[in-house]
């Protein structure tokens, strides 16, 4: 009996896999360069990478800076890879216990950005100066010794440099 199902479903395999290669393919998009178009994982390389540096504290640039990352997002999907270098009056976005008053909106939408893998780096020499150690970065932030030197390293690596 189990013979038998097997053999169904060996013959069904067999059946769809013909229907599926005698099916007529799809035209391209009109916009298309010819390139074979891949599905990008978390974590896999790309050439599309930005690094924004996040230096204020105003709210209306906070959003202004956020809503083109997720712009970025939306357009690029997984085959973007994105940082914010954050410093500056900008690190109180990424303080636990910000020293100044952070929107509620902003915060989300950090929070949701790094959720879609946007990463954050915190300037360890802000935080220095404002008397705040690591622990006292929200936990998907990264602390880098410096904001300045983060920001010309990644441009070394290839990310393209976007300043608000």
């Amino acid at each position: 009996m189990i013979i038998s199902i097997y053999r169904k479903l060996s013959i069904l395999a067999v059946i769809s896999s013909a229907l599926l290669i005698s099916m007529p393919q799809p035209a391209l998009a009109a916009e298309s360069t010819g390139e074979e178009d891949t599905l990008l994982f978390p974590g896999e390389d790309t050439k599309n990478k930005l690094v924004y540096h996040f230096n204020k504290s105003d709210e209306t640039y906070q959003l202004a800076v956020l809503n083109t990352i997720r712009n970025m997002l939306r357009k690029y999907g997984d085959d973007i890879k994105i940082v914010v270098s954050v410093m500056g009056p900008g690190i109180h976005m990424l303080l636990k216990d910000p020293g100044v008053p952070v929107i509620p909106a902003v915060r989300n939408q950090v929070e949701s950005l790094a959720f879609y893998g946007v990463e954050f780096h915190a300037c360890g020499n802000t935080l220095i100066t404002l008397r705040k150690e690591a622990n006292d970065v929200v936990e998907f932030a990264t602390v880098v010794d410096t904001g300045v030197a983060d920001l010309m390293e990644l441009q070394q690596q290839g990310y393209a440099y976007v300043s608000w």
